[in-house]
């Protein structure tokens, strides 16, 4: 079992956070803006509950865009070295994207499913899970994740 708080930051250090709840579950996701946004292929999220992340050291700075989906989306990030922590949707819907990569143990990090796989690269092979676009219903995903038993 994995222990809460998890913590982690950004890779100078200048700014960490604290997790106080599990996620509701691990994703990856190949949306042009995550693709723009790490330079890579797709990203590793976790979707977590808003209430239990917190920074507890520096401040984030903030970039705000439309997503692929058309909704209006934020990121935290490190102002030094630019690593982005976490993104969020105005209004709130009470859980934010927290890049799994900052986590400072990311051994138990293990995404379930990928969506917008639409936008994916050709060579990337999905899991069972996938959703060409923004899902509608997460159902599947937080049941896979609930089912790996990590929390």
């Amino acid at each position: 079992m994995t222990a809460l708080p998890q913590e982690g930051g950004c890779h100078c250090g200048r700014l960490r956070y604290r997790l106080s709840a599990a996620p509701l579950m691990i994703y990856n996701c190949h949306c042009t803006n995550c693709q723009k946004i790490t330079g890579s292929a797709f990203v590793v999220s976790a979707a977590i509950p808003e209430s239990a992340f917190e920074f507890t050291k520096g401040e984030p700075k903030k970039v705000e865009w439309t997503s692929d989906a058309g909704s209006h989306r934020f990121g935290w990030f490190c102002g030094d070295c630019g690593s982005r922590i976490a993104h969020g949707q105005t209004p709130s819907l009470g859980v934010l994207s927290l890049r799994a990569g900052t986590l400072d143990d990311t051994s138990w990090v293990e995404p379930v499913g990928d969506i917008w796989t639409k936008s994916a690269q050709p060579w990337v092979k999905f899991g069972a899970i996938t959703a060409e676009r923004q899902p509608t219903d997460y159902a599947p995903f937080v049941e896979a994740f609930r089912a790996q038993g990590r929390f």
